[in-house]
């Protein structure tokens, strides 16, 4: 008897890891600037550059945002509105100085996002994005909102956890 509650045991271990695991998120990846990356816009002057990257973009709580750069050449510093509009980094509310950096966007409202090396915020290196609190209703199941990559699992995938935690129960009782 005392072995078989330990194989019951085992297998209800597996099956809420597997569970886990294999759980779905609806957080998405997003390189800034996409194969530019987060440095001074292209040629041009394009001082909208990072604006027209964000517009076709919605952005929830939880989503990753991946500035690209070389360390000692660009930055990304968070900082208010004000700041952002002045292009002042004088006073950030959070800084990175090594590249790349991952900034996760864990509240809602509006960030604020400028290289604080000199000239590069009024050339154009700056992000504006509002983030809202959870995906829209347009959102199909499994995919990321509007384009960004995802680091989850597809629903197939937590299809597949529910008929694996559905079999473990069957069998357990």
């Amino acid at each position: 008897m005392e072995m078989k509650s330990m194989s019951t045991a085992a297998v209800l271990v597996a099956v809420v890891l597997a569970s886990t695991v294999l759980q779905s998120t609806d957080a998405a990846n997003y390189t800034v600037g996409d194969t530019t990356g987060w440095r001074v816009p292209p040629s041009g002057g394009n001082s909208d550059f990072y604006d027209e990257w964000a517009d076709n973009k919605n952005f929830f709580v939880g989503d990753i945002l991946e500035f690209n750069f070389t360390t000692n050449i660009h930055n990304v510093a968070e900082v208010t509105e004000a700041a952002y509009d002045r292009c002042n980094g004088t006073n950030p509310i959070s800084i990175h100085s090594t590249g790349p950096a991952s900034i996760t966007l864990n509240r809602t409202g509006e960030y604020h996002f400028i290289c604080t090396v000199l000239g590069h915020c009024t050339g154009g290196q700056k992000l504006s994005v509002d983030v809202q609190s959870g995906p829209g209703t347009n959102s199909t199941p499994g995919s990321t909102p509007n384009g960004g990559s995802s680091s989850s699992a597809s629903s197939p995938v937590a299809a597949v956890s529910v008929a694996i935690t559905s079999v473990a129960l069957v069998l357990l009782c």
